[in-house]
C-alpha cells in the first residue's frame, strides 16, 4: 500500500453536506491513522438528510459544526481534497505557499434534488456511496479486521 498522507482536509461550498461526509468516512476508516477536518466556503448547519443518510451506515454527524477556511487553525495538511468547484477555487488558494497536495472530486450537490422526503433521500444517498467508494480507492484498507 502507497504511502498515505498524515493529515487530510475535505473542502465543499457549505461543510453541511458533501465535506462532513467525507470527513466522516475517512475518520471512520483511517481515524487512527490519518487526522481528518473539512470546511466550507460559505459553511452552513448540517443538512438533516446528511445526518439520516450517515446514520443508516452506523457513522453519527449530528455533532459536526460547520467551518470556513478561515476559522482553520492549523493548515499543517498533506492533502486538500475539494469536492465542489467553488472549494477547488479556495484549496488552490490556500496552497499556494504551501507543500500540500490538492485533488478535485467533482460531487454533485444532493442540495439541488427537488421532490418528496424519499428522492431527496435518495440523492443523498448516491453521493453518500460515491464518496465512500471515492474514499476507499483513494485510502484502501490495510487487510485485517476493519472498523
Amino acid at each position: 500500500m502507497a504511502r498515505q498522507p498524515s493529515a487530510v482536509l475535505f473542502a465543499c461550498t457549505l461543510n453541511s453536506v458533501r465535506s462532513p461526509m467525507a470527513e466522516a468516512i475517512l475518520k471512520h476508516f483511517h481515524g487512527r491513522r490519518i487526522y481528518v477536518d473539512s470546511v466550507g466556503v460559505r459553511p452552513e448547519e448540517i443538512d438533516p438528510f446528511t445526518v439520516a443518510v450517515m446514520d443508516e451506515i452506523g457513522i453519527d454527524v449530528s455533532r459536526h459544526r460547520p467551518k470556513s477556511f478561515e476559522d482553520l487553525e492549523d493548515t499543517s495538511y498533506d492533502l486538500v481534497i475539494s469536492l465542489s468547484p467553488e472549494a477547488q477555487h479556495r484549496a488552490v488558494e490556500l496552497t499556494r505557499t504551501m507543500a500540500c497536495e490538492v485533488e478535485y472530486w467533482p460531487t454533485y450537490d444532493a442540495t439541488a434534488v427537488e421532490g418528496s422526503r424519499e428522492t431527496r433521500l435518495e440523492a443523498y444517498r448516491a453521493v453518500r456511496d460515491l464518496i465512500m467508494d471515492r474514499i476507499l480507492q483513494r485510502f484502501p484498507l490495510a487487510p485485517g479486521p476493519q472498523p
